[in-house]
């Protein structure tokens, strides 16, 4: 199997970190590689023991995303029709070329460009219209995937800062939109996240229903402290007439009756024996 690392991809697209990806056979499908790493952990393979116990998920991601990313470049840096292969390049990560093997992307780069042909070849060039218009749809597949799958939506739409006034048990429809809108963008840069955003016509989020809860910190006061009640009338020997007329049980009651002179204390034969001396 190939592998492929895409600069400008995944979620840290913005600050241009590599993400890792993988080809199937064929490179007709490509997928997202995430570890999941605890700090203690190993795996028995054998007779032998591995170190690195991280846990690779590999989920499949539509390779025209990372199409999108090169094209968004050629049109910042040239701005004309160019061929996909002039378009795909990264001198860092010259595996990139690989992605135009991709059938899914041959059949779907015209969600997100204005073709013009020549001859026998075809140009592509970044439409912005376009790939809003294919970035909706994607929300709204992934709108129908969180529903059918009953995917709750609601705590990733409120602030973590705010609490809601009035539990809701219903989600709206903006609430689904919102979340999905959220996923998508970590796959496209922020400005076109933004663009999309209005284009999905999503406001901010109202705070309206929420309240806040501040830090309330104790006023600290000069005076010094006085206690409400005056506890010295709880003296010793006050505590020891309650305890005399606590309603003793027959047991305690017989005990008390037996004649303890020449008894030990138990707790005297736990004490250190003294030394003797010579």
């Amino acid at each position: 199997e190939q592998t492929l690392q895409g600069q400008n991809a995944d979620k840290f697209l913005c600050a241009g970190d590599a993400a890792l990806y993988l080809f199937n056979s064929g490179a007709q499908q490509l997928f997202e590689v995430k570890a999941f790493h605890e700090e203690y952990h190993s795996w028995f393979i054998g007779q032998a023991v591995q170190h690195d116990g991280r846990l690779l998920f590999a989920t499949p991601v539509d390779p025209l995303f990372l199409v999108l990313l090169y094209l968004l470049k050629a049109e910042k840096e040239q701005g004309k029709f160019q061929a996909l292969d002039q378009v795909v390049v990264d001198s860092e990560f010259s595996a990139c070329k690989i992605l135009l093997q991709c059938a899914r992307v041959v059949q779907s780069i015209h969600h997100v460009t204005e073709e013009k042909e020549i001859g026998s070849k075809v140009y592509y060039k970044y439409s912005h219209d376009k790939t809003l218009m294919w970035l909706k749809k994607k929300v709204n597949q992934t709108v129908k995937v969180l529903k059918s799958n009953d995917v709750c939506v609601g705590g990733r739409v409120q602030s973590a800062t705010f609490i809601s006034s009035k539990q809701s048990t219903t989600v709206t429809e903006e609430d689904y939109i919102r979340y999905a809108h959220g996923l998508i963008s970590e796959y496209i840069p922020e400005e076109l996240s933004a663009e999309l955003s209005k284009y999905l016509h999503l406001g901010l989020v109202r705070a309206s229903n929420f309240i806040t809860l501040p830090l309330q910190k104790r006023k600290l006061s000069e005076a010094p402290l006085e206690a409400d009640e005056d506890y010295s009338k709880f003296n010793s020997s006050d505590m020891k007439n309650k305890k005399t007329n606590r309603k003793m049980s027959a047991a305690q009651k017989a005990l008390a009756k037996v004649d303890k002179s020449g008894m030990k204390n138990i707790s005297s034969f736990f004490t250190s024996k003294a030394k003797a001396t010579k």
